[in-house]
């Protein structure tokens, strides 16, 4: 789980630092101000989207005991998102982009309920802290790498080759994730939980 999220977190790490320039260049043809408005309406676009869409997601796989449906979820979150980049590379309008973004809002939705959810569920006791601050570490150093990798990249191989690298990082992730599937708990194994309080 922690090998698939630095994947994750490492390949948006690579476009990150490069985003804007890449709306500079490829969208609104060197208008600065233009591209400053389209990335930061895009932003707006990926968070209010994967903020509204992340509560009925959640609702949905708390109420399915057993974690096949989490599981379903952080797998296509990761692969979908890996399509993202591939939609970049052949985009040349604002709204290509804030679709895309909505999209990419739209897996990680998907994503992130379920995979807090498994992780948080195979924690081992005693070891909370420790495996949540490891998470929260591989993240760090990745992003890290990867955000001064970004830069260098595209410097010197263009805008093309870290949107490809930034899918297959992703598709990486997703293979991960699959391999943890003989670890996902059935209805019958799933943790007892006391039934909620009714009322008089």
């Amino acid at each position: 789980m922690i090998m698939g999220d630095f994947f994750l977190s490492s390949a948006w790490g690579l476009l990150s630092p490069v985003y804007a320039l890449f709306v500079v260049n490829r969208i609104t043809g060197g208008d600065i101000a233009r591209a400053a408005k389209i990335a930061g309406f895009a932003a707006l676009c990926y968070w209010l989207v994967k903020s509204f869409l992340q509560f009925p997601i959640s609702r949905y796989l708390d109420r399915n005991h057993g974690e096949k449906d989490d599981f379903l979820f952080m797998v296509l979150g990761t692969f979908f998102s890996g399509l993202i980049p591939f939609g970049f590379m052949i985009s040349s309008q604002p709204w290509h982009v804030f679709g895309l973004e909505i999209l990419h809002a739209a897996a990680m939705s998907m994503f992130i309920p379920s995979w807090y959810a498994i992780f948080t569920r195979h924690i081992d006791k005693g070891q909370e802290a420790f495996e949540w601050g490891m998470d929260s570490t591989f993240l760090g150093i990745g992003v890290g790498i990867t955000g001064a990798a970004g830069g260098m990249i595209t410097a010197l191989l263009g805008f093309n080759v870290i949107f490809i690298l930034v899918g297959t990082l992703n598709f990486i992730s997703a293979c991960l994730y699959l391999l943890t599937y003989k670890n996902i708990l059935s209805k019958e194994n799933f943790p007892h939980r006391l039934p909620p309080s009714m009322p008089i």
